[in-house]
This record gives C-alpha cells, sequence and structure tokens, in this order.
C-alpha cells in the first residue's frame, strides 16, 4: 500500500490492517485441511495489561476511548475514577432497560410500570416513592465502601434518611444489545472484525466439532501424588483420535503460599522445568496443543493486588525450553476462540464474598452459593466487586476485570467444589481443586459443552 506523505492518517492505518486481515484469512483457507494448525491458530490469549480502557461521557452518552498513560501506581483522582466508570458502565446499560427508561410522555398511563431513575441529589424536599442506583456502604470505625452497586426503592423520610423498601441489583442485558450500542469499539481486546469476518469465523468455529480445551486449577508442582495425577491425564489425552486444541493450566502452583516466608524459588523453578519435561514426553500434545500458564492468587508474583502479572521469568523458562509454545499470562486473562470470548479468572472468589456478604441471598429461586456468585458477578459486570480493603485492585487497571459486554463463557478457578451453571446464556463453570479434589474440566466451544471431569 503506497504512503503518500509523512504523515499517517487513520485511512492508511485502517488500510493496512485491512490487508493484514485479508492475509490472516487466506493463511486460514491454506491450513483448513490442518484441524490442529486451523485450532491454534484460531486461539488468541489477551493478558489483563493490554485490555482496551473505554470511559463514559454521561453528557455525549457515549463510550470514548482512554488514550493516556495508564502508571501501575496511580495517583487519587484514579481511586475515585475506578468508582465512577464502575457506576457508569452500569448505569447506562440500566438507562435502555424497558422499565428503567424515562417516559415518553408525561401521564399517569406512562409512569405505570416506569421505575425512572432519580438522582441522589434530587430526593431532597421530595416525597413519595423514588427508584435510586447507588454504591453500598456501611459505617464502621470508618467509612468502608462494599462496592456493590444496586437499584433501590424507598422514600425520604423527614429526618433526611432514605428508607429502603426494595432493592436489587441491575438487570442484565443482552450482549447483542450492548454490542450494538458499542459497535466499533473493541472492550475485550481481541480485535474489531467486519460483519463478513465476524460470519466467517462463526462458520469456521460451528466446523470446529472436535476442538476441546482442558482446564485444570490448583496444579501444585511440589505435590508428588498431584503430578502423578496430571502425568495419568496427559497420558489419557495422548492416546485421544484427537488431541485437545488447548491446555489451560491455573494456579496456585505450590501448596504452599509463594510469599515472604517463601525461600524455595529454585526448587520451584526446577519443579517448572519437570512439569515441561512431562509435556515433552507426549509428543502429540507437544506439537498439536497449546498450554496456558495463568497464575493464582498465592503464586510469586510482586503482590496479590488484581490483575496480577504473568509468573516470573525466572520460575518458567526451563518450562519453556522445553515447551516453546508455552504461554504465560495474566490473572484474569481473556481468550478469544474464533467469534467466541472466554473469560478466565484464577480467584477463591466463593469464600471470600460470602465472609463479605451483608445480607444474605434470598434461597426462594435458588441455595446454589456458586449460582449466586454467577449472578452476582454478571449483574454487576466485573470479576471481583469486592470492598478494596479485601481485595486491593490497581485503580488504572479495574477495567480489566469487566465483563461488559457479556462475554460468552466465564470460567472461575476456586477451590470450592467443582460446579457448572448456565446464566442468561453465559456459561460459567469452576474445574475444582485438581490437587485437592482431583477434578478438571473438558470444554468445547464449539457448542459451550461443559464436561465436568475427575479421576
Amino acid at each position: 500500500m503506497a504512503v503518500k506523505s509523512t504523515i499517517i492518517d487513520k485511512e492508511a492505518v485502517n488500510g493496512v490492517i485491512s490487508l493484514l486481515l485479508e492475509a490472516e484469512a487466506a493463511a486460514d483457507d491454506e491450513t483448513s485441511d490442518n484441524p490442529a494448525t486451523t485450532a491454534t491458530s484460531a486461539i488468541r490469549v489477551i493478558d489483563a495489561f493490554l485490555v482496551p480502557k473505554f470511559r463514559y461521557d454521561s453528557i455525549k452518552k457515549l463510550f470514548y476511548e482512554h488514550t493516556g498513560s495508564l502508571p501501575i501506581h496511580g495517583d487519587a483522582s484514579a481511586k475515585a475514577a475506578l468508582y465512577r466508570d464502575r457506576f457508569f458502565l452500569l448505569f447506562q446499560r440500566l438507562s435502555r432497560d424497558q422499565h428503567f427508561s424515562k417516559p415518553a410522555f408525561s401521564s399517569e398511563l406512562s409512569h405505570f410500570g416506569s421505575c425512572e431513575i432519580s438522582p441522589i441529589q434530587s430526593l431532597v424536599g421530595q416525597t413519595g416513592r423514588r427508584w435510586v442506583m447507588g454504591v453500598i456502604s456501611q459505617l464502621e470505625d470508618g467509612f468502608l465502601s462494599e462496592n456493590t452497586i444496586v437499584v433501590a426503592e424507598g422514600e425520604m423520610l423527614v429526618e433526611g434518611i432514605f428508607q429502603v423498601i426494595t432493592c436489587g441489583f441491575p438487570p442484565l442485558e443482552d450482549r447483542e444489545k450492548s454490542l450494538k450500542v458499542l459497535a466499533g469499539h473493541d472492550f475485550f481486546g481481541g480485535g474489531i472484525l467486519t460483519k463478513e469476518e465476524t460470519l466467517r469465523l462463526a462458520d469456521l468455529e460451528k466446523k470446529a466439532v472436535n476442538d476441546m480445551f482442558v482446564i485444570i486449577s490448583d496444579v501444585w508442582l511440589d505435590n508428588e501424588e498431584a503430578m502423578g495425577k496430571l502425568g495419568t491425564v496427559l497420558d489419557v489425552f495422548e492416546n485421544e483420535e484427537v488431541v485437545p486444541s488447548l491446555f489451560v493450566f491455573m494456579g496456585n502452583f505450590c501448596s504452599h503460599p509463594c510469599n515472604l516466608s517463601f525461600h524455595s524459588f529454585s526448587s520451584l523453578r526446577s519443579q517448572f522445568g519437570k512439569l515441561g519435561q512431562m509435556i515433552g514426553n507426549h509428543p502429540r500434545l507437544k506439537e498439536h496443543s497449546r498450554f496456558l500458564f495463568i497464575p493464582g492468587p498465592d503464586d510469586a508474583g510482586p503482590s496479590t493486588v488484581l490483575p496480577r502479572c504473568t509468573l516470573p521469568k525466572y520460575l518458567t523458562e526451563e518450562l519453556q525450553n522445553h515447551i516453546p509454545n508455552a504461554i504465560f499470562s495474566s490473572n484474569p486473562c481473556r481468550v478469544k476462540f474464533y467469534t467466541q470470548e472466554i473469560v478466565f479468572f484464577r480467584q477463591d472468589l466463593l469464600y471470600r464474598m460470602r465472609r463479605s456478604c451483608l445480607v444474605p441471598p434470598s434461597t426462594e429461586e435458588t441455595d446454589d452459593h456458586f449460582e449466586h456468585l454467577v449472578a452476582t458477578i454478571t449483574h454487576q459486570s466485573h470479576l471481583c466487586p469486592l470492598p478494596l480493603s479485601v481485595q486491593p485492585i490497581i485503580w488504572n487497571y479495574d477495567h480489566s476485570l469487566y465483563l461488559y459486554p457479556t462475554p460468552h463463557t466465564i470460567v472461575l478457578g476456586d477451590r470450592s467444589k467443582q460446579k457448572a451453571f448456565k446464566y442468561t446464556g453465559i456459561t460459567c463453570f469452576n474445574p475444582g481443586s485438581f490437587s485437592s479434589e482431583s477434578t478438571f474440566v473438558a470444554y468445547r466451544p464449539c457448542n459451550q459443552e461443559v464436561e465436568l471431569s475427575a479421576l
């Protein structure tokens, strides 16, 4: 493509991107006869620190991409922006809901069934029931924010207290509806596709009936029993007619927390090397499968703050010598398989959410705690809606934990019991703890089938 000026404009960049996409499509067509090659080229891993950041302009009522720097150590305004951005993300979604949108005509008939949100500042001096949206908080020794955003119906008392009558999460929005509003914006980080490209990839995705992901959480490399069980799993898949496209190993990778009292890093490095040797002893898996490593909450790293960066190169160097195509990503991380968006998150979230719960969840529809957890994170459009005092988050990278638009699949690596649950079309599952319970999951992305497995 000829460039007519030393200044590169948007048109020239788009032209180059189009050429690259065409070249990629041609390469895909050439390798379509080789299922293994096609599957591995269809998988794209997105690190949390590379996810694009968008902010909502409440005046213009549109999203714009943040193009400035994102320092790890943000200033005080970054913390305020974290809460503001979360609120506006859900507020703009709520404003499109038919029950909460402003009536077209100010008549009694138009108010029937309408729950228009009132700004907090407008409640002063008002009587009658009103609907508000805000963040749950409680007063203890200081102001402790509980982070959960709710919609509440109530009325203002003369004492200046808003008495809540009913309270709940902001309603979910269909993924397709969100995508129409966000046309041209890449929230997931997998790149923007044209309608033709999306249809072509969706067709390839449906045909990928043999593709399978194997997800294993809590792979304790220092535990001989766990490594023996992992060897058995690899042996089984080595002898399958079609090997898995992707193995996802989620931490923790050590039975002991890698904190300041941990002094066996050289031993852990050699254990990663042994894992590389074990995988290398399975030639079909080594050649045709890809291996993704996601750190756990107690793995080695600069801190326990989210998102967590990749495992230190010092620990993984020997493994990578044996398995050159191994991928080391952040926690959480995102995977795009053709058109399907999958989010992986390793955190003992269920236990921590239950501990931080202010009001016990209703058991009217279900008493399953995992189902309540899935409902919470999807309605909040956030992987970890815990107080920052309970789970610190890098202020400038809070957007990497967003679940908006809702992904197709959410994988929650948790030490709690293995479980799968489909909620409003979103596939969610927990593979369980492999080292403790010998459980893992085989997932087929073409039809979002989850096979709960155990030794």
